[in-house]
């Protein structure tokens, strides 16, 4: 590719890309997607207008980072790039053109019109034009509602009696682009929430003559059958052929109940088995089904509303009856229709109707930017007022890959390796870090397997139990495997199993109810942990608290490290969700992080549940904010944001209600004409939408 650098400071690049046609859209979106995933690159933005790219980048000392993307820039071709499925359709980059579009061309429309026409023209033009304010302000009235739409039609209306047409005309003008305006925010917003909600499944478990394969999930096509294990997303529309399920299908239809799903159901990609496994033939394997599913579940959801936005358009449509009363009030102790239109042209509600949802739903767009999914505004208000907040151990304070540190034999047949295959061969069915490490131990040693077991159950937070060539095998925790399965150490090993490292937590395999091994696993703790816990109590935050599932040992040396007030080991899912409730009946407002099955109903019941990104498919899917997994602080800069949020909607509010109660007085006074306070009061309006939509965290303290 030819290219030109235009400009360029360390760790900055920014270049012109040369060719003969303007750059496309669906060009723009293939070359951010090659340069956003070339190695060292932290952040890329790319113009499609100006066929221009900034490429930021880790710079180092010997420049090869830098080299590297030029490398990679020159050797750049569209043709040769492939792109995941749905990438390009639903960037968002034909939205913004779109409303770019559509804006300039009201904006240049309304001003040719009032320099081009004749005045007669445009009193003609205006008064057609007003006719579908009139008749949807007459629509609320036969509803027997006194709105928005009634306070717009009544002051066009008495403009346009009164032949001032040319403030009808700037108020139908800035009530338009606000709309517009308000309109492109909310798509856009939902856009995005919408891209990084899709359905992004890597592998699925394909049903074979000898069993299951794990292949990539760009390999199925229609008519194949795959099985879902429990705790697993659903990857496909399908049919259900052997198994039952109990399927959470939240996702699509806003129901967290789940619903059973046995032979011939129909199942629906994105939808997650909560309990059960199934075989589904698969129907459909487009890549768009997904997204276009969860645009409409945002749309229809009243999750986007938080408390205080839903406040505000309520207290927006109470202000009109006021407002018109006020006008009336005006006319008849001073006579002057002027001062009483005055009144009608500056109302509270268009400016608190735009203002309140656009503050919320710039915020869940920046979240995104920080690798933050926030399903609904109201989630971002409950962060805010949040004091008490929960955190699971595994995978959540501790690293999100924990490793396998050694296997300690208890067999006198079977090697550590043997023994280490048999538990991956169980392990690599279920989506938890203490899962992922032992099947990432075996492939280190290269320890591949076929399926050696019939079929697997997993027993939530405790462990999984099948049969291994007529034996049966288990492997869990301690509860599980010598409490309820009643297994039983090998004479003479008593001493060793007392002896075992203690500063790791312990898988436990079982066969035949007698131990063969036991495998530590080292999950160090995050490193940004403490602090991120110290700044969050900082932060406000009056209580935390760490659950587990590993030994009071275990427990007790983590929480001491990271500085957590109360710390609860040993404890199943339904322990974790019961102390939620009873925090919750204390009056406490309470997050939920976690990242397991065993989470999934604590993540339910609290007043926000945040999962990890890398987590089980179903704690995403119940969560009600997903963060990255990469590193803590996206807690507390969750917290801060939520905390801006709240700020910036109070201070919109008082502002909104202290310049137009000023706006009000002055033409009551007589000091503003009516066409004056509609401009300034418009003008206010949209100025407060566009503040609104700037990033929060970027603001001043």
């Amino acid at each position: 590719m030819k290219f030109q650098i235009k400009h360029e400071i360390k760790g900055r690049i920014r270049f012109h890309v040369v060719q003969k046609k303007q750059m496309t859209c669906e060009q723009a979106d293939i070359l951010l997607y090659y340069l956003e995933n070339m190695e060292g690159v932290e952040s890329v933005k790319v113009y499609d207008r100006t066929a221009d790219a900034v490429v930021c980048y880790k710079a180092d000392a010997d420049g090869l980072v830098r080299k590297n993307i030029i490398k990679g820039i020159q050797k750049f071709v569209y043709e040769k790039v492939e792109v995941p499925d749905g990438i390009i359709e639903n960037s968002g980059r034909n939205l913004n053109r779109e409303f770019q579009e559509k804006m300039i061309g009201q904006i240049m429309a309304h001003y040719a019109r009032k320099i081009l026409l004749p005045a007669p023209f445009r009193a003609v033009y205006t008064g057609v034009k007003s006719i579908g304010y009139i008749w949807k302000g007459i629509r609320t009235l036969a509803q027997r509602k006194l709105e928005v739409p009634v306070l717009d039609a009544t002051a066009i209306g008495v403009s346009i009696l009164r032949g001032n047409y040319d403030t009808a005309s700037s108020v139908m003008f800035l009530l338009g682009i606000g709309e517009l305006l308000e309109d492109w925010t909310h798509k856009k917003s939902v856009g995005d929430l919408a891209r990084i909600m899709s359905l992004n499944v890597e592998k699925v478990w394909l049903k074979a003559e000898d069993g299951e394969v794990l292949v990539p999930y760009s390999q199925i096509k229609q008519g194949d059958s795959i099985v879902v294990h429990m705790g697993n997303v659903i990857p496909f529309d399908g049919i259900v052929t052997a198994g039952e399920a109990m399927v959470n299908q939240a996702s699509l239809t806003g129901e967290s109940m789940p619903v059973r799903k046995a032979d011939q159901a129909s199942v629906y990609a994105g939808t997650v088995v909560e309990e059960g496994e199934i075989t589904v033939e698969v129907k459909a394997v487009g890549g768009s089904g997904r997204y276009d599913k969860i645009v409409t579940m945002i749309e229809d959801s009243q999750k986007l509303k938080s408390g205080l936005e839903g406040k505000a358009e309520h207290l927006a449509d109470k202000l009109v009856p006021y407002t018109l009363a006020g006008t009336g009030l005006v006319y008849l102790a001073t006579r002057n229709a002027t001062k009483a239109i005055a009144v009608l042209m500056v109302d509270f509600s268009c400016a608190l109707k735009l203002a309140m949802p656009i503050s919320v739903l710039s915020a869940i767009r920046e979240a995104n930017q920080h690798k933050i999914t926030v399903k609904g505004g109201k989630f971002l208000e409950a962060v805010a007022e949040a004091d008490t907040i929960v955190f699971d151990k595994t995978g959540t304070l501790t690293k999100a890959q924990p490793t396998v540190a050694e296997v300690v034999s208890f067999s006198e047949t079977k090697s550590p390796d043997e023994l280490l295959r048999i538990a991956a061969c169980l392990e690599e069915h279920f989506p938890h870090s203490m899962a992922k490490a032992v099947v990432d131990a075996a492939k280190e040693k290269h320890l591949d397997h076929e399926e050696m077991h019939s079929k697997v159950e997993y027993i939530v937070a405790h462990g999984i139990s099948t049969t291994i060539n007529g034996e049966k095998a288990i492997i869990g925790s301690y509860h599980f495997v010598f409490e309820d399965e009643n297994s039983i150490i090998p004479e003479g090993m008593e001493e060793k199993f007392r002896h075992l490292p203690e500063e790791y937590s312990h898988l436990y395999l079982a066969l035949e109810g007698v131990l063969a091994a036991v495998i530590c696993i080292e999950d160090p703790l995050r490193p940004e942990a403490a602090e991120i816990i110290r700044q969050l109590k900082k932060a406000g935050l009056k209580k935390i608290v760490m659950m587990t599932g590993d030994s009071e040992r275990t427990a007790k040396a983590i929480a001491k490290k990271v500085g957590v007030d109360e710390y609860y080991a040993e404890v199943l899912p339904e322990d974790k969700a019961n102390f939620v409730e009873k925090e919750k009946a204390e009056g406490r407002k309470v997050i939920m992080i976690g990242d397991g099955i065993n989470d999934s109903p604590a993540l339910s019941a609290a007043d926000v549940g945040i999962a990890i990104s890398e987590g089980a498919e179903i704690a995403r899917e119940i969560a009600d904010i997903t963060v990255a997994a990469d590193d803590l602080a996206e807690i507390l800069v969750l917290r801060m944001l939520s905390n801006r949020l709240m700020k910036r909607i109070h201070k919109n509010y008082r502002f909104i209600v202290t310049f137009n109660a000023g706006l009000i007085l002055l033409g009551v006074g007589g000091i503003l004409q009516p066409t004056t306070s509609a401009l300034l009061h418009n003008t206010s309006t949209l100025y407060i939408g566009l503040k609104s939509m700037g990033n929060l965290l970027d603001e001043p303290v």
